[in-house]
């Protein structure tokens, strides 16, 4: 009995519960933040959301805020910690684990990569829940805020800047009657597009021969829409079908 006693004592007297309440207010604080991050991509139908923002905000204030308690370890509950603690050595395992998470979320279709923002912000996520564990509340909010806005409205102001448009094309062509590839190439320059260089990819099949390349819009703002050009192209000679998307890579 004495023995159980002696561990409450260690473990829940007031100066553990004190630290363990700073330390769960850091931990509400940071899934609070993440939450409001991860809202945008639940907004959007993304397979990462709220709740994947919010663990790993927390998890990562978890991981930095309790270095800097070192003298409750073990309840130890002491006024001066039995040993120093290096909370940068913690944030860099947070970092490469992130890493990896982001990793995970980011898909290549042929010419097409998704996922980039949400790894990005996912890695966001965890600095913020860094700056949490450390202390720097101020710094942590202004960081979430400023996350959310451009994720929120970054696509938006991006469609208000001069860009030029970029297609991921895929003509398909029969060995019964060749492509005219002099032609396709015209009509996509007559359309306000040309060839990248270096995209072309070439694959033969049994019965067919596919083109693979992106083209881009001469000019800012340029370019024909998608079904006209997939209409163009289909209607040159020995064409079979045409696939086209916008290719963000």
């Amino acid at each position: 009995m004495e023995i159980w006693l002696g561990l409450w004592e260690r473990y829940w007297s007031w100066p553990m519960l004190q630290v363990n309440g700073l330390i769960l207010a850091n931990l509400l604080g940071a899934l609070a933040l993440g939450l409001v991050v991860g809202y945008e991509r639940t907004y959007r139908g993304r397979a990462a959301g709220m709740r994947t923002y919010g663990i790993v905000c927390m998890a990562s204030a978890a991981l930095t805020v309790f270095a800097g308690y070192p003298q409750a370890w073990w309840g130890q509950a002491q006024a001066c910690p039995l040993f120093g603690a290096d909370p940068t050595r913690v944030i860099q395992g947070i970092v490469t684990g992130i890493g990896f998470l982001g990793a995970g979320v980011i898909m290549r279709d042929g010419l097409t990569i998704s996922g980039l923002t949400t790894a990005a912000s996912i890695w966001a996520t965890s600095a913020i829940g860094v700056l949490v564990g450390v202390g720097l509340y101020g710094a942590a909010i202004v960081a979430t805020g400023m996350t959310a806005v451009l994720m929120l409205w970054g696509a938006r102001w991006e469609g208000y800047l001069p860009a030029r448009a970029t297609l991921a094309v895929t003509v398909t062509s029969g060995d019964e009657v060749p492509l005219a590839e002099e032609a396709m190439f015209a009509v996509l320059k007559e359309l306000g597009f040309s060839v990248v260089e270096g995209s072309l990819r070439i694959q033969s099949l049994p019965a067919a021969t596919r083109w693979y390349f992106v083209a881009e819009a001469d000019r800012a703002r340029a370019g024909a829409v998608l079904p006209e050009v997939a209409r163009r192209l289909r209607a040159c000679v020995g064409v079979q079908g045409v696939e086209i998307a916008h290719a963000r890579n």
